[in-house]
């Protein structure tokens, strides 16, 4: 899913579970508003936290740990999954703004 995207559907509203992946360490970098910090490492043990009634929508730094987190929840038979392509760095990039 693009930047673009995204934006317009939390613009909307739209009931999505919007996860960050990345490390503690880089969430000093700041997040998407409304996003979950759930590390990739811990994502094996806490799959049952996310919804399965509404789409996830996963990202990272640049889109390859949330490739991961999507490929991963998907072979566990989860629902509607997303990546956000090229992640935090795509999201500055279309001029989106990110809350500490």
């Amino acid at each position: 899913m693009s930047a673009a995207k995204l934006a317009a559907i939390l613009n909307q509203g739209a009931a999505i579970h919007l996860v960050d992946v990345r490390a503690a360490h880089e969430l000093a970098q700041g997040r998407i508003a409304g996003a979950r910090h759930l590390p990739l490492a811990e994502l094996p043990q806490r799959l049952a936290e996310l919804p399965a009634d509404r789409p996830v929508v996963f990202y990272c730094h640049s889109g390859g740990r949330s490739f991961q987190a999507c490929r991963f929840a998907a072979a566990q038979g989860h629902g509607e999954l997303y990546n956000l392509d090229g992640g935090i760095v795509a999201w500055l990039r279309a001029g989106f703004e990110l809350t500490p």
